[in-house]
């Protein structure tokens, strides 16, 4: 029924610490046979499961039927495109921006767009310092603080604090807070979470001065160079969304290319015939 093609990297929502920031929230992810991690909700009186960022295995019926969620709703949103004939689709693909760190120093930098590099020389000139710190497991640290404030001022959704900080408190040494400081003040942060062979942006913050100095492209840059020198192969950077074209103009200039995720599907016994 479905391909066996998989991502090459283990997706972050299907990674082991993910699960176990979950239940450090007090919520219980549902494990199929295979491995991949079920997520179960309820909306508007109904429950839902949700398989997020994977591709399906091909027995999904019989898996289903093995913890008895066969006659469960089950929304699909995998990673990658993939086959799904018995399922409805709700949602078309979007697209994602991801950086391919299988490459040289000197080939990741030539692969930078001319206006992003020439930011990025600028910012190498100001008198910024970079450190990577792991982030704490506590849902009131000063990242996670300014996370809500801004996600809650821009109108956009982000994991809630006590999930990252689960995060952090399953797999410390998955998180990496990039931090720009300038005379000893912070003006910029981002926060990288680390799966399998993949990393993803997870959230950031500047300040104006930050901006001035150009802090994101020499924060970007930086961790693009630790995480490629620790064999990582790829560094997720999020969606490309209609509304944000500068943030996804800094994205792609940062050498980093579009690839469509698999859309969200809706896959139920009326439709499949199981």
């Amino acid at each position: 029924m479905f391909d066996e093609a998989r991502p090459p990297v283990t997706p972050l929502m299907q990674d082991p610490a993910f699960a176990r920031a979950l239940q450090l929230c007090g919520q219980e992810p549902v494990i199929l046979p295979n491995g991949q991690l079920l997520l179960r909700r309820r909306i508007a009186g109904i429950t839902l499961t949700m398989l997020p960022r994977a591709t399906p295995p091909d027995d999904l019926a019989d898996q289903l039927r093995t913890l008895a969620l066969h006659r469960t709703p089950l929304i699909l949103s995998p990673q990658v495109p993939c086959p799904l004939p018995r399922a409805m689709r709700l949602r078309a693909p979007v697209d994602l921006a991801v950086l391919d760190l299988r490459t040289s120093h000197k080939n990741r930098r030539a692969r930078l767009h001319g206006k992003w590099r020439n930011q990025l020389k600028r910012s190498e000139e100001q008198d910024l310092k970079v450190n990577r710190r792991p982030l704490p497991a506590d849902p009131d640290t000063a990242v996670l603080r300014q996370e809500m404030i801004q996600s809650r001022s821009r109108g956009y959704a982000n994991w809630p604090a006590p999930l990252t900080a689960g995060f952090a408190k399953a797999a410390q040494s998955q998180t990496h807070v990039f931090r720009a400081l300038h005379k000893g003040h912070s003006v910029a942060h981002m926060l990288f979470l680390s799966h399998g062979t993949c990393v993803t942006y997870h959230l950031g913050h500047i300040s104006d001065d930050g901006k001035k100095r150009g802090a994101h492209n020499l924060l970007l840059w930086r961790a693009m160079r630790y995480f490629a020198n620790r064999g990582f192969l790829q560094m997720d950077l999020g969606m490309l969304r209609k509304d944000t074209p500068e943030l996804n103009r800094f994205k792609l200039r940062s050498g980093a290319t579009r690839q469509k995720t698999g859309g969200t599907h809706l896959y139920w016994h009326p439709f499949t015939g199981h």
